[in-house]
């Protein structure tokens, strides 16, 4: 069984290969890769390519390729205000998806069991929707990976947390998942981000072995990549920045869109911003970190001074976790990357300047929106490629019968 992961895991590390191809990567002869091949054609793993008639003399070498729709695995992002999922085939292209968003709800600051029923329902229906867009039927799917904004431990579980959130944002998706597919995690989704930003071409962890990939919205959460291995913790907790509240000049781990608008909020009222400004101008009802930072670029100063603050609040964050786990970078992704992409170059600039020994390089990332859905896939796809012999691949399509 070893060799033939081995073989299948050089189809998944190329396109098209001979067992000449192979012998280097899996260190078998080529009439035992040959026939290992046979096997997995066999078996549903691969497929054999037409032969290459361009061999110069001698018998045409037989041409083998993973079979990219033996199977499929879908990505899902159930975050706090919207779920999104994606399927992909084997070879992690995305060939389906959907979206739907859920605005935030509680009572009184409260979560409770009706919200976390709620987002059950509503992952499986847009589940089915991006099956139904990609034309896979349930059935071919082989591993699920649903991230979501809670610390996850190794049953896919989370805690209550204050006021029931993380429970109500992981409401059990593992055991609710279970038909799905004969793999189904539950991940952290900034965890899945540092999953993403190794994996994905633009992603900002592929050249150095620690870093962290940084979360930052109304609140923050971290994915720690520490040489070369995700650091999860005993109860999934290991990136949360809730010791952040400890911190001096930084004092709690709300984001810094949620900052933005409590410091914008505290302006107008307090009178500091007047009605004259563009910041005083601003409705408190519909107040977002958008409207913070415009106000700065028209040249508001009391707004500039707000987001002067969240740059050195973002570098201290940044310092600190430097001095604590010696990372070469800090990747910011998230909502604030789009609504205070300013704040995130000062930051970077003062990170650089602070003269700190372990300062890590801070860094914008480049994955959007699709982050947390884009480390999903990867890790579907990882445990498909580490269990694939375990796996019974979807039957192939039946030809054309003659007429």
């Amino acid at each position: 069984m070893q060799n033939a992961r081995g073989v299948l895991e050089h189809a998944w590390q190329t396109e098209v290969f001979t067992a000449t191809d192979a012998m280097a990567s899996v260190g078998l002869t080529r009439a035992t890769i040959i026939g290992i091949c046979d096997d997995l054609v066999a078996g549903g793993w691969l497929e054999e390519r037409e032969l290459d008639e361009t061999a110069r003399k001698g018998r045409p070498a037989r041409r083998y390729a993973l079979r990219e729709r033996a199977g499929f695995v879908a990505g899902i992002d159930a975050g706090t205000d919207h779920i999104g999922a994606r399927v992909a085939d084997l070879r992690g292209r995305v060939i389906g998806s959907a979206d739907v968003r859920t605005p935030a709800r509680s009572t009184l600051g409260s979560w409770n069991a009706a919200d976390g029923g709620e987002r059950r329902r509503l992952t499986h229906e847009v589940v089915e929707r991006a099956l139904s867009a990609a034309g896979v039927n349930r059935s071919m799917l082989l591993a699920v990976t649903l991230g979501v904004p809670a610390p996850v431990d190794a049953a896919g579980l989370s805690p209550e947390g204050k006021n029931g959130f993380w429970a109500a944002m992981n409401p059990n998706f593992g055991a609710a998942f279970a038909d799905a597919a004969p793999i189904v995690t539950v991940e952290n989704d900034a965890n899945l981000v540092a999953i993403a930003e190794r994996a994905s071409v633009h992603g900002q962890g592929r050249d150095v072995s620690s870093y962290i990939a940084m979360l930052v919205g109304e609140g923050i959460g971290s994915g720690l990549m520490i040489d070369g291995h995700l650091v999860r913790g005993r109860r999934g907790g290991a990136g949360e920045m809730r010791f952040l509240d400890y911190v001096d000049g930084v004092g709690t781990a709300n984001g810094l869109a949620l900052q933005a608008r409590r410091w914008a909020e505290d302006a107008i009222r307090s009178g500091e911003a007047g009605i004259e400004s563009p910041l005083g101008r601003l409705d408190l009802a519909t107040l977002t970190e958008h409207d913070v930072a415009r106000a700065a670029e028209s040249g508001d100063t009391v707004a500039q001074r707000i987001l002067d603050r969240l740059a050195e609040r973002l570098a201290r964050i940044c310092i600190v976790l430097g001095d604590v786990l010696d990372v070469d970078r800090v990747v910011v992704g998230g909502a604030m990357v789009d609504s205070l992409p300013m704040v995130i170059g000062d930051a970077a600039r003062l990170v650089a300047e602070s003269g700190d020994p372990t300062a890590p390089d801070l860094r914008a990332s480049a994955l959007g929106a699709e982050a947390v859905a884009t480390g999903a896939i990867e890790h579907a796809l990882s445990l498909v490629r580490e269990r694939a012999l375990e796996l019974r691949p979807a039957a192939r399509p039946l030809a054309n019968p003659v007429l």
